[in-house]
């Protein structure tokens, strides 16, 4: 099922939420951002989820017209489909420069048209990212849980595609919507982030860049979007002050590690 995050004019963006069946795979979000004739396709996923992905998109737009396939990391939920999406589309790979060698490892080398000039390999800074005659911004969030980590920033929507940032564990059936009580949310995003983002640095660097942004909405690749300036900006406090990673490695290297 699709859900549409955001439509105004020829701009929509849209979560595909439910691909994911069963215990066959971690819950994973999708996303589409088409303006026009252009379109990008943000952590299309895995092999898993390749198929019913592709069936899903002709409501809005067919695989092979697909302009970029946007991949925050190199984790095979983001991008193991590489291969899929480069035979059967024409869209070019973005990712951090990073991962420019290591994503093509998930490509067999008989494979033709998948070479070099497939990907735009993002510099540290990030860059806007063409989209007909609008543009996404990739947003460095390294260490957010990858080395070299980007989020993607809508700026029609105001939305942030926040990749693992905001990732929350949900109990069966509950429905694909933004949060609606964040305190209640928080014991959802804690374990999960405790574990997986870098450090406190990396997520006070974060902090005080998000801060910049217009954002309406943060949206991860897990779990549920976060709507609103209130709980934008508490969700932002909350990421500014969060003790992880690194920060909780116990002296005693044979005590667990969280």
């Amino acid at each position: 099922m699709a859900t549409e995050l955001f439509r105004s004019g020829d701009h929509v963006c849209v979560a595909f939420n439910d691909l994911v069946r069963g215990d066959d795979g971690v819950q994973a979000n999708q996303f589409l951002i088409q303006h026009g004739n252009a379109s990008a396709l943000i952590d299309p996923g895995g092999a898993l989820l390749y198929t019913p992905l592709s069936l899903a998109l002709p409501q809005y737009v067919q695989p092979r017209d697909l302009t970029w396939i946007l991949a925050s990391h190199q984790d095979p939920d983001i991008i193991g489909s590489v291969d899929s999406w480069l035979l059967y589309t024409q869209a070019r790979v973005v990712c951090s420069r990073l991962w420019g060698r290591f994503i093509p490892h998930s490509v067999p080398h008989y494979q033709k048209n998948a070479g070099v000039d497939r990907y735009l390999l993002l510099p540290d800074e990030g860059m806007e990212i063409p989209l007909g005659n609008t543009q996404i911004r990739a947003v460095p969030a390294h260490f957010l849980h990858s080395v070299g980590n980007f989020q993607f920033y809508d700026p029609v929507s105001r939305i942030l595609f926040s990749g693992d940032l905001g990732a929350s564990m949900l109990e069966a059936g509950v429905a694909y919507a933004p949060v609606e009580d964040f305190d209640a949310h928080i014991p959802r995003m804690a374990g999960f982030h405790r574990r997986y983002m870098a450090s406190n640095r990396a997520c006070r660097w974060w902090a005080r860049r998000a801060r910049e942004l217009d954002i309406d909405m943060i949206v991860p690749q897990h779990g549920l979007p976060i709507r609103g300036a209130r709980d934008v900006a508490r969700f932002i406090d909350w990421v500014d002050g969060l003790v992880c990673g690194v920060d909780l490695l116990p002296e005693d290297p044979s005590s667990a590690l969280l």
